[in-house]
């Protein structure tokens, strides 16, 4: 196999990622995998009953040039023996699990124990976020056998895509799965302890936000135009109509939504679905029910109003961001926060009360400290002023000139 042995250490260390994935051969099938963020992945290419197989052999450096050699041996040596590399290694793991208490089986445990005190949404969040960010890296690893190193990586590469936060929160629920672990008998001790001050800090920033009413407008024709799935954009529609926060419409479900509530159609968010866990009322203007009413055929068979795909899973942030690049709107100009920014600068523009503004984006009064919140507080004033605003949407996506009416936002 040496006359295969074409790769040198340096040009693996010194190769720069591009724009695209691209790969370095070494021979025999073996590739190293250069992706745009940086990365790099060893994979060794074969032919199993006619058809072209990748087998994944791990990333670099944790895997070096020789390791990753022995293991492209290994793999063909199975291939002369009739046997399919890939096979092996499935058959391998499902043997680890069920031999050992993996980081997986011991968090799925954990996820189960505190469901019923967490609620269906936090719950769903930690699941989501444990299968996407961890389990691929960690979830066949003993509990035993996690370490401060292995964690560290799972969460820089969370780190690396821009979602600091993200990673410091997956931080804390690893060490509530290895904690869970040592109460239970199955673990012994708790790495993250030693992570403290290794990862980057989530820097406070303004998210951009269009407020330019022109360009308003221009984004509005485009949100109504896009062809995209139902689901994204409706989305789309409600972040502009009611600026909630993005965490809490791509969770809302059904029973949220009362529309022919005698007072006018509301919709209900519980406390946990919010970010300072308190209940918020949001009053709904016609173009929002009518949102509603169209998208209930489409994912009415799922908890979730804004389900996406078969699985009812919630939708992603990152495809209404996605929406946005594709409709013309970078990420330095607009994003799926910015439209509650939008709507504050808007309002506050167009004379509307700022205490009601500062209720209807569920903020704290000015000047005031209560011992409870009232999320009914405003209503009127809040349902008279989100009416006003969706028309207002609509007027200025239609290009019509629009003169504020400040006899509207009068006492509003």
């Amino acid at each position: 196999m040496a006359k295969h042995n074409c790769l040198a250490d340096t040009a693996i260390k010194t190769a720069k990622r591009g724009a695209k994935m691209y790969r370095l051969s070494d021979g025999g099938g073996l590739v190293l995998e250069i992706y745009p963020n940086g990365s790099k992945l060893w994979r060794v290419r074969y032919y199993w009953q006619g058809k072209e197989k990748m087998l994944s052999l791990g990333q670099y450096p944790s895997v070096g040039l020789a390791d990753a050699r022995e293991k492209r041996d290994v793999a063909r040596k199975l291939l002369a023996e009739g046997v399919n590399p890939s096979q092996t290694r499935k058959d391998a793991k499902a043997a680890a699990l069920a031999q050992a208490d993996t980081f997986e089986s011991v968090a799925r445990e954990w996820l189960a124990t505190n469901e019923g005190r967490w609620g269906k949404t936090t719950a769903r969040i930690n699941q989501s976020r444990l299968e996407a960010d961890i389990f691929p890296t960690l979830g066949a690893v003993p509990i035993n056998e996690v370490s401060a190193k292995m964690l560290l990586e799972a969460l820089r590469a969370i780190a690396a895509r821009g979602a600091e936060e993200t990673a410091r929160r997956m931080r804390g629920v690893c060490g509530q799965v290895l904690r869970y672990a040592i109460a239970t008998g199955k673990g012994e001790n708790d790495p993250t302890q030693a992570l403290r001050g290794a990862l980057p800090t989530a820097a406070h920033r303004h998210f951009p936000s269009i407020t330019d009413p022109r360009r308003v407008g221009q984004l509005m024709r485009a949100i109504y135009a896009y062809g995209g799935s139902p689901e994204t954009v409706a989305a789309l529609k409600m972040f502009a109509m009611t600026f909630v926060r993005s965490g809490t419409l791509r969770v809302a479900i059904w029973s949220e939504f009362d529309l022919d509530a005698s007072g006018g159609p509301v919709w209900n968010i519980p406390a946990e679905h919010m970010k300072k866990k308190r209940p918020h009322l949001v009053p709904l203007p016609r173009q929002a029910v009518e949102v509603i009413r169209e998208l209930q055929p489409i994912t009415g068979r799922h908890e979730l109003v804004f389900a996406s795909g078969h699985k009812g899973r919630p939708l992603s942030e990152v495809t209404i961001n996605h929406a946005l690049r594709r409709m013309g709107f970078p990420k330095d100009e607009m994003c799926c926060h910015g439209f509650r920014h939008m709507a504050s600068t808007l309002l506050h523009a167009n004379g509307f009360s700022p205490d009601v503004i500062d209720r209807q984006m569920s903020h704290a009064l000015r000047g005031q400290i209560r011992a409870t919140y009232n999320h009914a507080e405003y209503l009127p004033e809040r349902r008279k002023m989100l009416q006003w605003y969706a028309d207002y949407l609509d007027a200025i996506a239609a290009d019509m000139r629009v003169i504020p009416i400040r006899s509207q936002a009068a006492g509003v």
